[in-house]
């Protein structure tokens, strides 16, 4: 909850409060840590982890993106050697293997995201799950790249042959953080292996219209250490055509003016990626790792958008071509360090972990406006924009893990700031001279800083053979600093807040589990959100952001069951969610039908439904998948004088169909229906897409890929907007039906990892739905 909202002092030192936070963390928790001893043999310790509702430590190491240590190395082995191949259900999460899809060798990380139950990728790069906004973490933890904007080209641009597994965490634990996103988290979980010895593996792609897309992972474990590494580059190329349709109404006489606008473009984008890590054992009790990544984008497009407006009367009162020339150069950056310490009880440890991201966008676009009916009053007909945005996060962890008879207490801090800034520039060029003059109605720089401390703890009990408990609570104090550099203004808001989560497991038998969670979470405005000046678009788009956005908070309850129905892994779920003071985009229509966009708390949602994941072998060369959810969801109508509510209840299905011919050939078809969903001010029409792909193993080392996605070129956004004063209809298609076809090579061994992983989606032991996601313990 808010605090203070007060003008900032020019004395407020946040670095310093932070370089002082970081250090008493390092110092003092590693000293509490070592003083902590239980009373716990090692024997009982692994008899309960047998157990169907036992806690597991190792197996949360894994899942949340900590290395474990390579094989050779006994005197750890008890706390992190684990082989992170079988996709599970924890207590808290849903897993999904996605090495298993024989397309990963082709698709982006958007991609793959498409095919994990009751999430959605549209075609700018929004990523929501079960028609909701989504934190996405890297490794469990935040990264600069998955942040505002900038998530959209980055997972557009991710190969997804870069992945191990995608989590889905419906309700949070107390574990996680609530910055950057909505009360769900999907977690990238990035490829590691840790086989004693060495392999490589390749990927290399090519695509209709000049596309291409070429990856290579590697890693070598011997003895003490284990050292990995990614690269990939890409080139991708997007074609894209919209049609809006606008209606204005006069509040007090109901007279309506129109407007038409049609466009076009086509954008190219090249991407080249490259990350590496190194895990050592150090001594007997210790384990480091470091990691480091860098990606850079490169993009160029070019748009055409014929713009026509009439007034109340029929009468055209001005018309024009707009063309717009943009580029965009994006970097992303990061380093991380771990070190996870052994105690001398059985399972105890104790992890620090620190992560530095970064990401700078630099962007240029000229507009060019022809005129065929020209308006009263316009500026020039030639306006060049740059802009540059910026995003620093640091974020330091300390995790405690104790195991003891009857269950799993962790307690842990986090010390994490978000720095970002956004600098914009407008010059009106003159078409006779060429000279350029700023616009300084249009120029901005605003900074945010969001610096967050918190402190968490949580108890997994045991409580017999069937009944499994984990409760949790999260404090967090958040101190977020504003300046609008342009108008000199500064504000700084607090927020404090108690956050309580609880999960429950039951066992009714051998491959039959219930699961009960609870968690509260809070979503904090992001930097877009805040900024108050207003940004320029083109001649009839505006946004500006909004410096009184409170919190929304949101309390989620889910109730699962997860069996097998003769040869079906079934996994069923009944969520139910609410939304207080909901951050929701406003629309405001001003003089000459410029339409500014903002944000506003506006009232609350509620929303439910039953989720469904169904999953087995028709024949034993025939798999089929079934997923979907149906879902009910009501929201306050933005922009509604009388209050009003407005409700839908939507549909999503996916199935996917796997022919194994034979031992080589194998078919896939995947087929996506998304429902219909609201949003504050009115509704997305529900869309379709399918997705076919071919594997052939040419030798055991070497396979054939072929891939269509959008097979049917159906895939677009439609969406209406219905208020008091304004009526939209919007349609955008993007890209239409591409193909790519590839090869894949393995140098090194053939089994382990690598060679179990194609069985396990498709109703193999372990797949998604079946026996192997439901871990001892969850």
């Amino acid at each position: 909850m808010p605090i203070t909202s007060h003008t900032a002092q020019p004395s407020r030192h946040p670095r310093l409060s932070l370089i002082a936070h970081l250090v008493a963390g390092t110092l003092l928790v590693p000293f509490a840590a070592s003083a902590q001893q239980a009373p716990v043999t090692q024997e009982p310790a692994k008899q309960e982890a047998a157990k169907p509702a036992a806690p597991v430590t190792v197996q949360a190491q894994a899942a949340q993106g900590q290395a474990p240590a390579p094989a050779q190395a006994p005197a750890v082995e008890s706390t992190v050697t684990v082989s992170a191949t079988r996709t599970q259900n924890r207590i808290d999460r849903q897993s999904y293997d996605v090495k298993a899809d024989p397309a990963t060798s082709n698709d982006t990380v958007a991609d793959t995201l498409n095919k994990v139950p009751s999430v959605a990728v549209d075609g700018d790069g929004n990523v929501t799950l079960r028609g909701r906004s989504v934190q996405i973490l890297v490794d469990g933890k935040p990264s600069a790249m998955m942040q505002g904007d900038n998530r959209a080209a980055a997972i557009n641009a991710l190969p997804a042959a870069d992945l191990d597994s995608v989590e889905v965490i419906n309700n949070p634990g107390a574990q996680f953080g609530n910055e950057g996103g909505g009360g769900a988290i999907i977690n990238l979980v990035m490829r590691r292996e840790r086989s004693p010895g060495g392999f490589a593996h390749v990927n290399a792609n090519v695509g209709t219209e000049g596309r291409y897309r070429t990856s290579a992972f590697g890693n070598y474990t011997q003895g003490r250490y284990s050292v990995q590494g990614n690269l990939s580059r890409s080139l991708n190329k997007n074609e894209n055509s919209g049609e809006l349709r606008r209606e204005r109404i006069d509040p007090i006489t109901g007279a309506i003016a129109r407007s038409t606008s049609l466009s076009n473009g086509v954008s190219e984008n090249e991407n080249t990626s490259a990350n590496g890590g190194l895990t050592y054992n150090w001594g007997d009790k210790d384990v480091i790792g470091l990691t480091a990544n860098y990606s850079q984008s490169e993009s160029g497009s070019e748009s055409n958008n014929r713009y026509s407006n009439t007034n109340a009367a029929g009468i055209v009162d001005y018309e024009y071509l707009h063309t717009t020339l943009r580029s965009n150069k994006q970097r992303n950056y990061g380093l991380g360090g771990r070190l996870d310490h052994k105690g001398d009880a059985p399972g105890e440890i104790f992890k620090m972990d620190l992560r530095l991201s970064g990401t700078d966008n630099d962007s240029g676009t000229r507009n060019n406006y022809t005129y065929t009916v020209r308006p009263p009053s316009v500026g020039t007909p030639v306006i060049r924009q740059t802009g540059a945005t910026e995003t620093r996060i640091a974020d330091f962890t300390g995790d405690y893990e104790l195991p003891g008879e009857n269950g799993v207490l962790k307690v842990g801090y986090k010390v994490a700031r978000n720095e970002n800034v956004f600098d914009n520039v407008f010059f009106d060029i003159n078409p006779a001279t060429g000279g350029e003059r700023v616009s300084t109605s249009r120029t901005n720089r605003f900074e945010l800083n969001d610096t967050t401390y918190a402190l968490y703890g949580t108890y997994q009990w045991r409580v017999d053979e069937k009944w499994g408990v984990l409760g949790g609570l999260r404090t967090e104090y958040a101190e977020l600093d504003m300046n609008q550099v342009t108008t000199g203004m500064r504000a700084t808001n607090h927020y404090f807040d108690a956050i309580p989560s609880a999960f429950v497991t039951y066992g009714l038998s051998d491959d039959t589990t219930l699961r009960l969670s609870y968690a509260r979470r809070i979503r904090r405005p992001g930097a877009g959100d805040l900024n108050p000046f207003v940004v320029y678009r083109d001649e009839q788009n505006i946004s500006s952001g909004n410096p009184d956005l409170q919190p929304t908070n949101t309390d989620s309850l889910e109730l699962g069951l997860e069996t097998k129905l003769g040869k079906v892994d079934t996994n069923v779920r009944l969520y139910a969610r609410r939304d207080a003071d909901l951050i929701s985009e406003r629309r405001f229509v001003l003089a000459n039908d410029v339409l500014l966009t903002t944000r506003e708390n506006a009232g609350s949602a509620r929303s439910g439904g039953l989720e469904f994941n169904f999953s087995g072998r028709a024949t034993p060369q025939l798999t089929l998948r079934l997923n979907g959810n149906v879902g009910y969801s009501e929201q306050t109508v933005l922009g509604s004088a009388r209050d009003d509510k407005r409700s839908a209840t939507s549909v999503t299905l996916r199935g996917q169909v796997n022919y194994q011919l034979d031992p080589a050939n194998n078919f896939m078809l995947a087929l996506n229906g998304q429902g219909k969903t609201l949003f504050g001010e009115g509704y997305r029409e529900p869309s379709y897409w399918a997705m076919l792909n071919y594997s052939r193993k040419l030798t055991p080392a070497l396979t054939l890929s072929v891939n269509i996605n959008d097979l049917f070129a159906s895939q677009k956004t439609e969406t209406f907007t219905e208020t008091d004063r304004l009526r939209e209809y919007r349609i955008g298609r993007s890209n239409g039906r591409t193909a790519f076809v590839g090869l894949s090579y393995r140098f090194g061994g053939f089994s382990g990892p690598g060679g179990q992983r194609r069985q396990m989606m498709y109703g193999g032991p372990g797949g998604p739905g079946g026996p192997g996601m439901r871990g001892p313990g969850g």
